[in-house]
């Protein structure tokens, strides 16, 4: 009972950060979102530190999920990783892979450290599936090469995203990015 109200309780601080921005998650705001006291709250969350590490591990462990569901594995293909990347993955208000919520937490790295350094693993692991995925291709750069598609794939959202203003073009640019991925990868 406790570890679900803690899970309803961060999907509540992501559909802060993800309606609101990240400078409107504050202890006080969350427990006041939550419908409780602030001591209640810090009852799940002691820290904003342990909040904040929570936070970005159910990001982690949804993402990890999601892959999982899909059936992906250290044999998944370029092709895969961004069709995976570019898919709508949430179910319709859930805050989790809203494409409002990752530009909010790129802006929360500059800000607060831990968040940085924890998103950072997200990252990391992300990178190096791609990494593999770029060897298996023949990739002539792997590294370079994956960066700059988890660059076109992350940018994605922030240029044709809910609510930006190239947001009709979305359908457009992501099949453009499957398309070049295809042909470069098969």
């Amino acid at each position: 009972m406790a570890g679900e109200r803690r899970r309803e309780i961060l999907q509540i601080a992501l559909e802060i950060i993800a309606d609101e921005g990240y400078s409107s998650l504050t202890m006080r705001s969350l427990a006041r979102a939550s419908g409780m006291k602030l001591g209640a709250l810090q009852y799940h969350f002691r820290t904003w530190e342990e909040l904040l590490r929570a936070l970005v591990a159910l990001i982690e462990s949804q993402i990890k999920s999601d892959w999982t569901d899909r059936g992906l594995n250290d044999g998944a293909t370029v092709y895969d990783i961004a069709a995976f990347m570019l898919e709508e993955t949430s179910a319709p208000g859930d805050a989790l892979l809203n494409d409002r919520l990752w530009p909010q937490l790129w802006a929360m790295e500059q800000v607060e450290p831990l968040v940085s350094d924890l998103l950072e693993e997200v990252y990391a692991e992300y990178l190096k599936f791609l990494i593999t995925a770029m060897e298996k291709a023949g990739a002539d750069s792997p590294h370079g090469e994956a960066l700059c598609l988890m660059s076109m794939l992350e940018g994605e959202s922030l240029f044709t995203g809910e609510g930006r203003r190239w947001e009709k073009d979305r359908g457009l640019v992501r099949d453009t990015i499957l398309k070049f991925v295809e042909n470069r990868y098969g």
